[in-house]
């Protein structure tokens, strides 16, 4: 009995015309992503602004270059959790900045070591950086929400979630947190600074050379298929 081919011909199409779509798909979130990415080094190479002057649009005023001045809180310094560093465990510092103006801008001073990734030596990593100070950095949004949140006693949370750090504070902090990237810390023990934020493509064109190659393997297989059970025909006429 001779099989139909137009049933297996269709499946083929549709399989390589969805795989093929999804490959579309992938080079326009590549694009996105890259004009994304553009806008963002676009902020990072430009003259730092005061974190108050940032759109109240987080999406508008994230990684945007800006200097605070103000005087550090030491005292309701808060730690973030579970920070690693060149495979070491530690935690970022966040340290309530007092603006001029009165308002309080978090600013994440850098990573230190932890042997648990949650406690530090409090008192080690106060005055690094003198009381008043001018800090310059990237303004940072807060992500995430403190589901478990630890005894306030300790002063760490575990995301970096604005209202777990306003309830440790006793008080509202700015919509952003500014990531420290200037050095005036004193002594030689200070936090290793964050790093510049990694912007790249992601693997959008890895999957779309992988959906790509499945709608062609596709064709091709199908094709190949399609010719033998015509060649079987010819034969067994």
């Amino acid at each position: 009995m001779r099989r139909p081919l137009l049933i297996p011909i269709i499946a083929v199409a549709v399989f390589a015309f969805v795989c093929a779509r999804l490959g579309v798909w992938q080079l326009d979130r590549l694009h996105q992503r890259q004009a994304f990415n553009a806008r963002l080094h676009e902020r990072l190479a430009a003259a730092p602004m005061p974190v108050t002057e940032l759109s109240p649009d987080t999406a508008a005023g994230h990684y945007h270059r800006v200097l605070a001045r103000g005087r550090f809180d030491y005292a309701g310094q808060v730690t973030l959790a579970t920070r690693t560093s060149q495979g070491s465990p530690g935690v970022h510092l966040l340290t309530p900045l007092r603006l001029d103006d009165g308002r309080t801008v978090m600013v994440n001073r850098g990573w230190v070591y932890s042997p648990d990734g949650k406690t530090v030596d409090g008192a080690k990593w106060r005055d690094r950086e003198g009381d008043t100070v001018t800090v310059t950095g990237y303004a940072e949004t807060w992500v995430g929400r403190e589901v478990a949140p630890l005894p306030p006693a300790q002063r760490v949370v575990r995301t970096l979630d604005s209202a777990a750090v306003a309830r440790l504070l006793g008080g509202p902090v700015l919509p952003y947190y500014v990531a420290q990237t200037s050095d005036s810390a004193r002594g030689k023990d200070r936090p290793v600074r964050l790093g510049e934020p990694i912007l790249d493509d992601g693997s959008h064109l890895s999957y779309a050379v992988q959906w790509f190659s499945f709608a062609l393997i596709a064709l091709i297989g199908g094709a190949l298929l399609v010719r033998e059970e015509l060649a079987r025909r010819r034969a067994s006429a």
